[in-house]
Protein backbone atom coordinates (compact mmCIF):
# COMPACT_ATOMS: atom_id res chain seq x y z
CA UNK A 1 0.00 0.00 0.00
CA UNK A 2 1.30 3.46 -0.88
CA UNK A 3 0.34 7.13 -1.13
CA UNK A 4 1.43 10.36 -2.74
CA UNK A 5 2.56 12.66 0.06
CA UNK A 6 4.01 16.10 0.62
CA UNK A 7 7.52 15.64 2.03
CA UNK A 8 9.58 18.43 3.56
CA UNK A 9 12.99 17.00 2.66
CA UNK A 10 14.73 19.82 4.52
CA UNK A 11 13.79 23.42 5.40
CA UNK A 12 12.56 25.21 2.29
CA UNK A 13 12.65 22.09 0.12
CA UNK A 14 9.47 20.19 -0.72
CA UNK A 15 8.71 17.18 -2.88
CA UNK A 16 5.56 15.25 -3.76
CA UNK A 17 6.71 11.68 -3.21
CA UNK A 18 5.31 8.17 -3.46
CA UNK A 19 5.65 6.62 0.00
CA UNK A 20 4.93 3.14 1.32
CA UNK A 21 2.30 2.98 4.06
CA UNK A 22 2.40 0.84 7.17
CA UNK A 23 0.21 -2.26 7.25
CA UNK A 24 -3.14 -1.48 8.93
CA UNK A 25 -3.86 -3.08 12.30
CA UNK A 26 -7.31 -4.45 13.24
CA UNK A 27 -8.12 -1.10 14.92
CA UNK A 28 -7.02 1.02 11.94
CA UNK A 29 -8.84 2.54 9.01
CA UNK A 30 -7.46 3.46 5.59
CA UNK A 31 -8.69 6.89 4.53
CA UNK A 32 -8.62 8.24 0.98
CA UNK A 33 -7.98 11.96 1.34
CA UNK A 34 -9.91 14.53 -0.69
CA UNK A 35 -8.55 17.73 0.88
CA UNK A 36 -5.86 18.83 3.31
CA UNK A 37 -5.24 22.28 4.73
CA UNK A 38 -1.92 24.11 5.09
CA UNK A 39 -1.25 25.59 8.52
CA UNK A 40 0.49 28.97 8.43
CA UNK A 41 1.52 28.51 12.08
CA UNK A 42 3.20 25.21 12.88
CA UNK A 43 3.78 24.14 9.26
CA UNK A 44 5.45 27.44 8.44
CA UNK A 45 7.92 26.80 11.27
CA UNK A 46 8.61 23.30 9.91
CA UNK A 47 9.06 24.78 6.43
CA UNK A 48 11.57 27.43 7.46
CA UNK A 49 13.41 25.25 9.97
CA UNK A 50 12.45 27.38 12.99
CA UNK A 51 10.19 24.89 14.76
CA UNK A 52 11.06 24.69 18.48
CA UNK A 53 12.10 21.31 19.88
CA UNK A 54 9.09 19.07 19.35
CA UNK A 55 8.55 15.29 19.79
CA UNK A 56 9.27 13.54 16.49
CA UNK A 57 11.01 16.56 14.98
CA UNK A 58 13.40 15.92 12.11
CA UNK A 59 13.58 15.73 8.31
CA UNK A 60 12.35 14.31 5.98
CA UNK A 61 8.78 14.66 7.26
CA UNK A 62 5.19 14.70 6.08
CA UNK A 63 3.37 17.78 7.44
CA UNK A 64 -0.33 18.43 7.87
CA UNK A 65 -3.02 17.88 10.49
CA UNK A 66 -6.13 19.08 8.64
CA UNK A 67 -7.20 16.28 6.30
CA UNK A 68 -10.64 15.22 5.10
CA UNK A 69 -11.62 12.06 3.26
CA UNK A 70 -13.58 8.84 3.43
CA UNK A 71 -12.92 5.39 4.81
CA UNK A 72 -11.94 2.85 2.13
CA UNK A 73 -10.85 0.03 4.46
CA UNK A 74 -11.74 -0.67 8.08
CA UNK A 75 -10.25 -3.24 10.42
CA UNK A 76 -12.55 -5.56 12.40
CA UNK A 77 -12.03 -3.47 15.56
CA UNK A 78 -12.34 -0.08 13.87
CA UNK A 79 -16.10 0.47 14.36
CA UNK A 80 -16.32 2.71 11.29
CA UNK A 81 -18.11 1.98 8.04
CA UNK A 82 -16.54 1.97 4.59
CA UNK A 83 -17.57 5.17 2.85
CA UNK A 84 -17.89 7.14 6.09
CA UNK A 85 -16.72 10.75 5.83
CA UNK A 86 -14.02 11.62 8.37
CA UNK A 87 -11.64 14.34 9.52
CA UNK A 88 -8.07 13.13 10.16
CA UNK A 89 -5.81 15.22 12.48
CA UNK A 90 -2.61 13.71 11.09
CA UNK A 91 -1.07 10.24 10.91
CA UNK A 92 2.15 8.31 11.43
CA UNK A 93 2.11 5.72 8.71
CA UNK A 94 5.11 6.45 6.47
CA UNK A 95 7.82 4.15 7.82
CA UNK A 96 11.18 5.95 8.01
CA UNK A 97 9.67 9.27 6.88
CA UNK A 98 8.41 11.11 9.93
CA UNK A 99 4.75 12.04 10.14
CA UNK A 100 4.83 15.50 11.71
CA UNK A 101 1.96 15.78 11.61
CA UNK A 102 1.49 13.44 8.69
CA UNK A 103 -1.82 14.42 7.09
CA UNK A 104 -0.75 15.85 3.72
CA UNK A 105 -1.10 12.69 1.64
CA UNK A 106 -3.51 11.03 -0.76
CA UNK A 107 -4.13 8.09 1.55
CA UNK A 108 -3.56 7.51 5.27
CA UNK A 109 -3.52 4.60 7.67
CA UNK A 110 -4.71 5.80 11.07
CA UNK A 111 -6.28 4.41 14.26
CA UNK A 112 -10.06 4.63 13.98
CA UNK A 113 -10.23 6.16 17.45
CA UNK A 114 -8.24 9.15 16.17
CA UNK A 115 -10.50 10.19 13.29
CA UNK A 116 -13.68 12.28 13.61
CA UNK A 117 -16.83 11.35 11.66
CA UNK A 118 -18.20 14.45 9.94
CA UNK A 119 -21.14 15.59 7.83
CA UNK A 120 -20.73 15.22 4.07
CA UNK A 121 -22.17 18.71 3.52
CA UNK A 122 -19.08 20.38 5.07
CA UNK A 123 -17.04 19.56 1.97
CA UNK A 124 -13.59 21.17 1.87
CA UNK A 125 -14.55 23.45 4.78
CA UNK A 126 -14.04 20.46 7.07
CA UNK A 127 -10.26 21.00 6.91
CA UNK A 128 -10.94 23.95 9.25
CA UNK A 129 -12.23 21.74 12.06
CA UNK A 130 -8.87 21.62 13.84
CA UNK A 131 -8.64 25.41 13.89
CA UNK A 132 -12.25 25.72 15.03
CA UNK A 133 -11.62 23.24 17.85
CA UNK A 134 -8.42 25.11 18.76
CA UNK A 135 -10.41 28.35 18.98
CA UNK A 136 -13.07 26.62 21.09
CA UNK A 137 -10.41 25.20 23.41
CA UNK A 138 -8.93 28.66 23.89
CA UNK A 139 -12.23 30.17 25.00
CA UNK A 140 -13.94 27.22 26.68
CA UNK A 141 -11.45 24.38 27.21
CA UNK A 142 -14.09 21.74 26.57
CA UNK A 143 -16.71 23.52 28.68
CA UNK A 144 -19.79 25.39 27.51
CA UNK A 145 -19.48 28.64 25.56
CA UNK A 146 -22.26 30.24 27.57
CA UNK A 147 -20.17 29.98 30.75
CA UNK A 148 -17.02 31.71 29.45
CA UNK A 149 -15.77 35.23 30.02
CA UNK A 150 -15.70 36.14 26.34
CA UNK A 151 -12.78 37.64 24.41
CA UNK A 152 -13.21 41.41 24.35
CA UNK A 153 -10.17 41.98 22.14
CA UNK A 154 -8.75 39.53 19.59
CA UNK A 155 -5.36 40.35 18.07
CA UNK A 156 -5.15 39.08 14.48
CA UNK A 157 -7.86 38.60 11.84
CA UNK A 158 -6.54 35.43 10.27
CA UNK A 159 -8.60 32.24 10.29
CA UNK A 160 -8.08 31.53 14.00
CA UNK A 161 -8.96 35.10 14.97
CA UNK A 162 -12.10 34.98 12.83
CA UNK A 163 -13.14 31.69 14.39
CA UNK A 164 -12.65 33.07 17.91
CA UNK A 165 -14.85 36.02 17.00
CA UNK A 166 -17.49 33.82 15.36
CA UNK A 167 -17.63 31.51 18.37
CA UNK A 168 -18.13 34.47 20.69
CA UNK A 169 -20.98 35.78 18.56
CA UNK A 170 -22.44 32.25 18.24
CA UNK A 171 -22.63 32.03 22.04
CA UNK A 172 -24.78 35.17 22.13
CA UNK A 173 -22.04 37.06 23.96
CA UNK A 174 -20.98 40.68 23.33
CA UNK A 175 -19.15 41.00 20.01
CA UNK A 176 -15.38 41.39 20.36
CA UNK A 177 -13.10 43.97 18.80
CA UNK A 178 -10.47 42.52 16.45
CA UNK A 179 -7.14 44.19 15.66
CA UNK A 180 -5.60 43.77 12.22
CA UNK A 181 -2.74 45.69 10.61
CA UNK A 182 -3.01 44.32 7.07
CA UNK A 183 -5.78 45.97 5.06
CA UNK A 184 -6.17 42.81 2.96
CA UNK A 185 -7.32 40.92 6.06
CA UNK A 186 -9.61 43.58 7.50
CA UNK A 187 -12.71 42.56 5.53
CA UNK A 188 -14.94 39.59 6.25
CA UNK A 189 -16.17 40.39 9.77
CA UNK A 190 -19.51 38.82 10.76
CA UNK A 191 -21.13 40.72 13.62
CA UNK A 192 -17.97 42.27 15.10
CA UNK A 193 -15.62 45.20 14.42
CA UNK A 194 -12.11 45.09 12.93
CA UNK A 195 -9.77 48.01 13.70
CA UNK A 196 -6.17 48.99 13.34
CA UNK A 197 -4.62 49.12 16.85
CA UNK A 198 -3.90 52.84 16.56
CA UNK A 199 -7.57 53.52 15.81
CA UNK A 200 -8.71 51.84 19.03
CA UNK A 201 -8.73 54.10 22.12
CA UNK A 202 -9.73 51.44 24.68
CA UNK A 203 -7.37 50.56 27.53
CA UNK A 204 -9.72 48.57 29.74
CA UNK A 205 -10.12 45.20 28.02
CA UNK A 206 -10.79 42.44 30.54
CA UNK A 207 -9.83 39.63 28.17
CA UNK A 208 -7.34 39.90 25.30
CA UNK A 209 -6.71 36.92 23.01
CA UNK A 210 -3.54 37.12 20.94
CA UNK A 211 -3.45 34.86 17.87
CA UNK A 212 -0.85 36.89 15.99
CA UNK A 213 2.18 34.77 16.95
CA UNK A 214 4.10 38.04 17.47
CA UNK A 215 6.31 37.57 20.52
CA UNK A 216 7.03 41.32 20.76
CA UNK A 217 3.41 42.35 21.47
CA UNK A 218 3.05 41.63 25.18
CA UNK A 219 4.05 45.07 26.47
CA UNK A 220 1.58 46.72 24.12
CA UNK A 221 -1.21 44.37 25.17
CA UNK A 222 -0.52 44.92 28.87
CA UNK A 223 -1.07 48.63 28.27
CA UNK A 224 -4.55 47.87 26.92
CA UNK A 225 -5.76 45.41 29.55
CA UNK A 226 -7.90 46.40 32.56
CA UNK A 227 -6.63 45.86 36.12
CA UNK A 228 -6.95 42.17 36.91
CA UNK A 229 -7.51 41.40 33.24
CA UNK A 230 -6.30 38.33 31.34
CA UNK A 231 -4.12 37.94 28.26
CA UNK A 232 -4.54 34.60 26.49
CA UNK A 233 -1.68 33.46 24.27
CA UNK A 234 -3.49 31.46 21.63
CA UNK A 235 -0.98 31.76 18.79
CA UNK A 236 2.23 29.79 18.25
CA UNK A 237 5.42 31.69 19.04
CA UNK A 238 8.87 30.83 17.70
CA UNK A 239 10.70 33.48 19.74
CA UNK A 240 10.97 33.82 23.51
CA UNK A 241 8.21 35.88 25.10
CA UNK A 242 9.06 38.72 27.45
CA UNK A 243 7.51 41.81 29.02
CA UNK A 244 8.25 44.66 31.42
CA UNK A 245 7.27 43.50 34.88
CA UNK A 246 6.25 46.78 36.52
CA UNK A 247 3.22 47.60 34.30
CA UNK A 248 1.99 44.00 34.58
CA UNK A 249 2.54 44.09 38.36
CA UNK A 250 0.58 47.31 38.81
CA UNK A 251 -2.38 45.91 36.86
CA UNK A 252 -2.04 42.39 38.33
CA UNK A 253 -2.38 41.00 34.81
CA UNK A 254 -3.02 37.29 34.34
CA UNK A 255 -1.35 35.34 31.49
CA UNK A 256 -2.78 32.08 30.15
CA UNK A 257 -1.46 29.79 27.43
CA UNK A 258 -4.05 28.00 25.29
CA UNK A 259 -2.80 24.61 24.08
CA UNK A 260 -4.06 22.25 21.38
CA UNK A 261 -7.65 21.11 21.12
CA UNK A 262 -9.04 18.04 22.83
CA UNK A 263 -11.78 15.65 21.73
CA UNK A 264 -14.43 17.48 23.78
CA UNK A 265 -13.63 20.70 21.90
CA UNK A 266 -14.08 18.96 18.54
CA UNK A 267 -17.39 17.49 19.70
CA UNK A 268 -18.60 20.93 20.76
CA UNK A 269 -17.61 22.48 17.43
CA UNK A 270 -19.29 19.78 15.32
CA UNK A 271 -22.46 20.29 17.39
CA UNK A 272 -22.38 24.06 16.76
CA UNK A 273 -21.94 23.41 13.03
CA UNK A 274 -24.81 20.90 12.96
CA UNK A 275 -27.06 23.39 14.79
CA UNK A 276 -26.20 26.13 12.30
CA UNK A 277 -24.82 28.41 15.03
CA UNK A 278 -21.28 28.35 13.61
CA UNK A 279 -20.24 28.75 9.97
CA UNK A 280 -16.91 27.90 8.33
CA UNK A 281 -17.85 29.67 5.10
CA UNK A 282 -15.59 32.30 3.57
CA UNK A 283 -12.39 31.21 5.32
CA UNK A 284 -10.80 29.14 2.54
CA UNK A 285 -9.44 31.59 -0.02
CA UNK A 286 -7.15 29.39 -2.13
CA UNK A 287 -7.27 25.81 -3.45
CA UNK A 288 -4.58 24.03 -5.50
CA UNK A 289 -4.22 20.54 -6.91
CA UNK A 290 -1.82 18.48 -4.79
CA UNK A 291 0.55 18.17 -7.75
CA UNK A 292 1.18 21.93 -7.35
CA UNK A 293 2.01 21.57 -3.65
CA UNK A 294 5.31 23.45 -3.82
CA UNK A 295 3.67 26.62 -5.14
CA UNK A 296 0.71 26.18 -2.80
CA UNK A 297 2.94 26.12 0.29
CA UNK A 298 4.91 29.13 -0.89
CA UNK A 299 1.68 31.05 -1.49
CA UNK A 300 0.24 30.05 1.89
CA UNK A 301 3.37 31.23 3.70
CA UNK A 302 4.15 34.29 1.59
CA UNK A 303 0.87 35.90 0.49
CA UNK A 304 -1.00 37.76 3.24
CA UNK A 305 -4.12 37.67 1.06
CA UNK A 306 -4.16 33.88 1.43
CA UNK A 307 -6.18 33.17 4.56
CA UNK A 308 -6.33 29.42 4.04
CA UNK A 309 -4.79 27.25 1.34
CA UNK A 310 -6.27 23.81 0.65
CA UNK A 311 -4.66 20.99 -1.35
CA UNK A 312 -7.05 18.94 -3.50
CA UNK A 313 -5.92 15.29 -3.56
CA UNK A 314 -8.77 13.79 -5.57
CA UNK A 315 -6.75 13.48 -8.79
CA UNK A 316 -4.14 11.43 -6.86
CA UNK A 317 -6.59 8.69 -5.91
Amino acid sequence: MHAQAVVFEQPGQLALSRLDLTVPSPADVVVAIDYSGISTGTERLLWNGQMPVFPGMGYPLVPGYESVGYVVEAGPDAKLAIGERVFVPGARCFGDVRGLFGGAASQLVVPAARVVPIAERLGANAVLLALAATAYHAVAGGGKLATIEPPELIVGHGVLGRLLARLTVAAGLPAPTVWELDERRSAGAHGYTVLRPDDDPRRDYRTVYDVSGDSALLDRLIQRVAPGGEIVLAGFYQQRLGFDFAPAFMKEVRLRVAAEWQRADMTAVTTLLADGRLSLDGLITHTEAAEHADGAYRCAFGDAACLKMVLDWRACA
